[in-house]
């Protein structure tokens, strides 16, 4: 995917703009700048993540919304759609497929639980698909993965850090690797660092400029 068609909203909020769809995920924190939503993914119910007032924002009755199994009710507009890991979807002529997301760092088992069937997915094909992680740690179900581009948490706490992040590239097969989730859990000295060790260490990275960081108070 050209990454003019890529908007990083904030946190894991990102936009995708595949020809004249609008395709969203995790949104969050949005302004009046962002339109409706054709597509909207969800990777887990977390309230940074499902947040059902900016979900109200940008849906309509019209607007498709994929969701993990846990969630459906969470949801009250649009077209509801649960979904599970490992399993393959397509909407509005749009294909994706969904990897687990879950912690196995032990300090944060309790966080993103393997067994709540949560999620990450893959947008597209080849070279032109996009992998969102969700909130995860490092994974087996990532080692052989190719994509065209990741995008990966390196906040600590909730998902892998930054060194984990940097593994999980080695794992990944992409085109470019972008951070994500990390500004607004490390804060500006924090994510100063962890970006200028993951650019350090990853010949394919990616900083996208994130539209939220001028609301931020740091």
């Amino acid at each position: 995917m050209d990454l003019s068609g890529l908007e990083w909203i904030g946190h894991a909020s990102f936009l995708l703009r595949i020809g004249k769809r609008r395709l969203y995920i995790d949104p969050f924190n949005l302004d009046s700048t962002h339109g409706r939503a054709d597509l909207i993914l969800i990777t887990h119910p977390h309230f940074d993540h499902l947040s059902a007032g900016d979900i109200g924002k940008i849906a309509d009755e019209k607007t498709q919304v994929f969701v993990p199994q846990d969630s459906v009710s969470k949801v009250q507009v649009g077209s509801v759609t649960g979904v599970r890991p490992g399993a393959r979807y397509e909407a509005l002529g749009i294909g994706f497929s969904t990897l687990p997301a879950y912690n196995v760092v032990r300090e944060r088992l309790d966080k993103h639980p393997r067994e709540n069937g949560w999620v990450g997915y893959v947008i597209g094909e080849g070279r032109e698909s996009v992998y969102h992680a969700g909130d995860t740690d490092l994974i087996d179900e990532m080692r052989g993965l190719k994509v065209g581009t990741a995008l990966l948490p390196m906040s600590g706490t909730y998902t892998m850090d930054v060194g984990q992040a940097i593994e999980a590239t080695r794992a990944i097969g992409a085109d470019r690797y972008i951070p994500m989730h990390y500004k607004q859990v490390l804060g500006k000295e924090g994510s100063e660092k962890a970006e200028e060790l993951f650019r350090s260490r990853v010949k394919k990275a990616v900083f996208l400029k994130e539209v939220q960081e001028a609301r931020y108070s740091f």
